[in-house]
């Protein structure tokens, strides 16, 4: 699980969507299991394994949970969705009692198990989650990211997080990127990070631990 952080504007967002194929890539290349897939449209990234969860827009609002899942699985067979769907609730169990609610009426941190469950659909050998806590209160999110986030990972996925919220991410996180810019400034480890001084100040408020 890699994370990476920044202050507002430095180009983390922009970052997973030039991966996953939404903005052009200027310079440098994008890899996944050693096959170059720079430039490749989101469609054909999807196909080869790689899951998006946007910050906003991440569900279908009008569709009922079931409905949304159905659309993740939209490269599945009609027999393969009952399964994929089981599997997807023994990740996320409390959407199991809201299958037939509207998207719409979940609550923000529901919403964001349900777009990462549509995402989990189609077994995503890799997730990119931008800025997945948004608007979500702290304990929420603590518990979205330390519980949930966590379980793609576990699950054998590779997992990508863009987060605002340095002390969460570095909970998690088995190493996280720090982006000042547009340019990487930092690099390493929770520990390693939160050993330096400059990075204390900057992102932690000059508090450790």
């Amino acid at each position: 699980m890699v994370g990476v952080i920044g202050t507002n504007g430095a180009g983390e967002a922009t970052l997973l969507k030039a991966i996953f194929g939404l903005l052009p890539v200027r310079t440098g290349t994008v890899t996944l299991r050693g096959e170059t897939i720079t430039g490749r449209t989101a469609h054909a990234l999807v196909s080869l394994g790689v899951g998006y969860v946007p910050q906003v827009r991440d569900t279908f609002p009008r569709l009922t949970v079931r409905e949304n899942l159905e659309m993740g699985g939209y490269l599945l067979s009609r027999s393969e969705l009952p399964g994929r769907i089981e599997h997807v609730l023994t990740v996320f169990p409390r959407l199991g009692r809201m299958l037939r609610r509207p998207a719409g009426k979940l609550s923000g941190g529901e919403r964001k198990m349900l777009a990462m469950g549509r995402v989990l659909m189609l077994r995503p050998a890799v997730f990119l989650l931008d800025e997945p806590t948004a608007n979500l209160a702290p304990t929420i999110a603590r518990a979205l990211l330390g519980e949930h986030v966590r379980q793609l990972a576990g699950a054998g996925a590779a997992v990508l997080i863009v987060e605002q919220r340095a002390r969460a991410v570095l909970a998690v996180s088995d190493l996280t990127y720090v982006l000042v810019g547009g340019e990487l400034r930092a690099q390493g480890t929770p520990a390693e990070l939160t050993a330096s001084p400059d990075f204390v100040t900057s992102f932690l408020g000059g508090r450790r631990g």
